[in-house]
């Protein structure tokens, strides 16, 4: 049986989940959000040496709340977690959240990308962007998601080309679950080899970031890893690839919780070095319950995990083939000048 995309290629290929965008380019940033229509079990796996993030402790399987209501994917770096505050008023206002007596309270967890150094306008004083960004997202939510220079990828890069924003998608008939990603790519490695080539070409589908491709050399040595068009030498902190996982299978906290650290291989497939000291490489995982995950429950999370992570590497150059010049920030099509 073989494993397609779902008919948009996209993580709203999985039923009650849109996806909200909106950028500001004069600053050069961006805010994606995902929300969900209906419960979710969630989970997240963070590998990156220097991640920026807000109410993940609140997904640990340990933990009292069993759903979230949304999951933030923000530039702005610290400032680009003031993104989720605003996804809580929206929430808010429309009574959805965590039951607490009478009132709700928003589970909205939250990872951000650095992005402040891309030539864009930050001078925004005490009234960062973020806020009104997350707002407008959610007013945008929708099942079509837009890929490249959008939402959280607006003002991305990667060590060799634009990074951006990108969105697969994968249908089991085996298991019959759909499995989603959703990706902002900014690593401080590189997602191609010396000649182009996505590191990821070995799993991609229907030619959707401009396959097929393979090497026309050698896929070594390693890209030179520091060779940033920001800055001549990496920060803390200063790139980071943040993402969301789903699938509309029945998983426990902790089946989530394992479905992120699957994922989380996807990276490894697509970027070169990746978890650095540098990045603050972040997976979510979230799971709808629409679909009963069979018996044995483990070799077909296992079978979940696998497809994930191919979604996950998938995105990330869905991503970077979309993504547009920005300036000195040289598209991946513009580039490489590949069909």
């Amino acid at each position: 049986m073989t494993i397609r995309p779902g008919p948009h290629n996209s993580i709203t290929d999985i039923a009650g989940l849109l996806v909200g965008q909106a950028e500001d380019m004069a600053v050069r940033t961006g805010v994606t959000v995902l929300l969900p229509e209906i419960h979710c079990t969630a989970a997240v796996d963070v590998r990156g040496g220097a991640p920026g993030t807000r109410d993940t402790d609140a997904l640990d399987p340990t933990c009292l709340v069993e759903a979230i209501d949304a999951v933030v994917l923000s530039g702005g770096s610290v400032h680009g977690l003031e993104a989720a505050s605003g996804v809580v008023a929206w929430l808010a206002a429309r009574g959805r959240g965590h039951p607490v007596g009478n009132v709700r309270v928003p589970i909205v967890p939250a990872a951000i990308l650095f992005d402040l150094t891309n030539g864009g306008d930050k001078g925004w004083g005490d009234t960062p962007p973020y806020r009104a960004l997350a707002l407008a997202a959610c007013d945008a939510a929708g099942t079509w998601v837009r890929q490249g220079n959008a939402g959280a990828g607006t003002g991305a890069k990667t060590a060799t080309c634009k990074g951006g924003l990108g969105t697969a998608s994968a249908v089991d008939p085996e298991i019959g679950a759909t499995i989603g990603a959703l990706v902002a790519a900014n690593p401080v490695g590189a997602v191609t080899m010396p000649d182009g080539t996505f590191w990821a070409w070995p799993w991609e589908q229907e030619g959707e970031f401009g396959g097929p491709h393979r090497p026309t050399g050698p896929a070594g040595p390693e890209p030179v890893l520091f060779r940033h068009p920001a800055a001549a030498e990496p920060a803390a902190g200063g790139n980071t690839t943040i993402g969301i996982v789903a699938v509309d299978a029945a998983l426990t906290k902790v089946e989530a919780q394992r479905l992120a650290i699957m994922a989380q291989d996807g990276l490894a497939r697509a970027i070169r070095p990746v978890h650095t000291p540098m990045d603050g490489d972040t997976i979510f995982a979230l799971a709808t319950g629409a679909v009963p995950l069979p018996e044995p429950r483990a070799v077909a999370l296992a079978r979940i995990g696998a497809i994930a992570a191919d979604c996950v590497a998938r995105a990330i150059a869905r991503g970077v083939w979309h993504a547009e010049t920005l300036d000195q920030h040289q598209g991946w099509r513009e580039k490489y000048s590949k069909p």
